[in-house]
């Protein structure tokens, strides 16, 4: 049974011109993209099969993130039911130089797994065993109340 620290993951984007709006900070679309990425390795490493996003549950933009910068990504599951897998998501810009941090958004996306036919297959019961896993998947309940 996999406990929600083992499904944690962090990944850094550098936000390049390419990934910018007319306001040259990243376009909200390419972080999207991100979270997506990124919650779905987590979703993965919980079930042990291939998982495909479901719903975006919520998507809150708090700042932005500008071009030269860095997206810090981080996600991990909080819960699961039969076949889906709820991943909190969460990101920060981040300087480069310095690693001053600040969170810009925050989210949750629920993934499902599949089989190599496309049919749902169950996924195991999320264990949480540790006060910093605990702490996580409450952050997420209060986020969503």
């Amino acid at each position: 049974m996999p406990t929600l620290l083992e499904t944690r993951i962090r990944n850094r984007f550098r936000v390049q011109p390419n990934h910018a709006n007319n306001l040259e900070t990243l376009h909200g679309g390419n972080l999207m993209k991100w979270l997506d990425e990124v919650g779905a390795m987590s979703a993965m490493r919980f079930a042990g099969e291939t998982c495909v996003t479901a719903r975006v549950n919520e998507l809150d933009f708090k700042r932005p993130i500008p071009v030269g910068e860095t997206a810090l990504v981080e996600a991990y599951v909080y819960d699961a039911g039969t076949t889906s897998v709820h991943v909190a998501l969460r990101a920060w810009r981040e300087d480069p130089r310095s690693g001053d941090r600040e969170e810009t958004t925050s989210s949750s996306f629920t993934f499902v797994a599949i089989d190599e036919n496309g049919e749902k297959v169950p996924v195991p019961d999320l264990s949480i065993e540790t006060e910093k896993g605990e702490r996580l998947r409450d952050r997420v309940h209060e986020i969503e109340a």
